[in-house]
């Protein structure tokens, strides 16, 4: 009895399973097809974006285009222009205090470098602020206000005049106050741009013209040191190596304040190619890295054929920076300058020397150089 009772249950319930299983069957969802998603871009992808020769900073839509053009062309780093021609390009109470210039005179009332940022961090693309004028007081008459209202700022040359290279007209960057003024904006930078990737300098900073250091107070301060007068010919080796000294100095108390405000940020310095950077600038900037004194380092190696390219690289690779720094360094490559723009094909063999040589990093000058090489940053540079 009971096992009829199991046998006819089994053919009831039989059907209803049946039923189950063949719903379930429809409900499966179908296959999706794989989403493409977009390749990651290793290492640091970086372009320069000045107000010289571009317009993208005075507007809004100005910039929002341009993080849009960088996101398109694999760049993920922007090193954005905030200072130069004696004037910020963001609010700056110090400069306003000091010179009662808050702001670059056509970008009154906004704030382009906070736009810069939220634009660009929504498109997960780094920010760094960049000191393109440094130490470098005025050229053709813009900035003349520095020095105007602060006239023992100025570095002298051995004749006593305000020292002058290629057009520009230095402060004396070898002045503790001139130093603090200069940490001061990058400190203003820092603590009011938390969300700030990093600070840049270039060839003016921390940097001087050679020719200059001949102030008064400078003249003591290396016989005191040293024992000896100062040499009447600016190139001597030794009063070279003396002010490019305390240019380190200075380096590493950029490095130490500004990683206490942000411990986070990142110090990244352009300078010229060694040694010219020193002989010409006093930019020792193979000491920097040696001494951890920068996070990224990106020398200028602006060469117009891949033979001066490769050379420029392969000394800065064997003899320059040690194999436990290669990972910091940053080419920077030549993209526009003037009506000057690389080939194709030229462009194509720098960037595959940096890969050559285990290379991911570079940054490119500057911003206006991708539309105008569009092809190769949209075809080639991503794969």
């Amino acid at each position: 009895m009971n096992s009829n009772i199991l046998y006819y249950s089994l053919l009831l319930i039989l059907p209803f399973l049946q039923s189950c299983k063949a719903q379930e069957k429809a409900i499966i969802p179908a296959p999706v097809a794989p989403i493409s998603l977009p390749k990651t871009v290793s290492g640091t992808k970086g372009v320069w974006l000045t107000n010289v020769a571009s317009q993208v900073m005075y507007s809004k839509e100005g910039i929002r285009d341009a993080v849009d053009l960088c996101k398109k062309s694999g760049i993920n780093t922007i090193f954005v222009v905030t200072w130069n021609k004696g004037k910020t390009l963001y609010p700056s109470k110090i400069m306003n205090d000091l010179f009662k210039i808050p702001i670059e005179d056509a970008l009154a009332g906004r704030d382009p470098l906070r736009e810069l940022l939220d634009e660009a961090h929504a498109k997960n693309i780094k920010v760094y602020a960049w000191f393109e004028y440094g130490f470098a007081a005025e050229n053709s008459g813009f900035g003349a206000h520095i020095l105007k209202t602060k006239p023992q700022w100025a570095s002298l040359d051995k004749t006593g005049n305000i020292t002058t290279k290629n057009g520009f007209k230095w402060m004396n960057a070898l002045n503790v106050e001139v130093q603090d003024f200069m940490l001061s904006l990058l400190k203003e930078v820092t603590m009011n741009y938390p969300d700030l990737d990093g600070i840049q300098g270039d060839d003016r900073l921390p940097a001087m013209a050679v020719e200059g250091g001949y102030n008064p107070e400078v003249l003591v301060q290396y016989k005191n040191e040293t024992g000896a007068n100062t040499p009447t010919n600016d190139k001597d080796e030794a009063w070279v190596n003396w002010r490019a000294n305390l240019l380190n100095k200075f380096m590493e108390r950029i490095f130490m304040e500004l990683k206490k405000i942000n411990p986070k940020i990142s110090i990244s310095m352009a300078p010229s190619i060694f040694p010219f950077s020193k002989t010409e600038y006093l930019q020792d900037w193979p000491t920097w890295v040696s001494k951890g004194w920068v996070d990224m380092i990106c020398p200028q190696i602006y060469r117009y054929d891949i033979t001066a390219y490769k050379a420029e690289l392969a000394k800065i690779i064997s003899s320059q920076i040690s194999p436990d720094k290669i990972k910091i360094l940053a080419p920077g490559v030549l993209l526009k300058v003037g009506s000057y723009q690389p080939t194709f094909d030229y462009l194509k063999q720098m960037i595959d020397e940096n890969r050559r040589n285990k290379l991911e990093n570079e940054v490119f000058f500057f911003y206006e150089g991708l539309k105008e090489n569009s092809e190769y940053f949209l075809k080639e540079y991503q794969k």
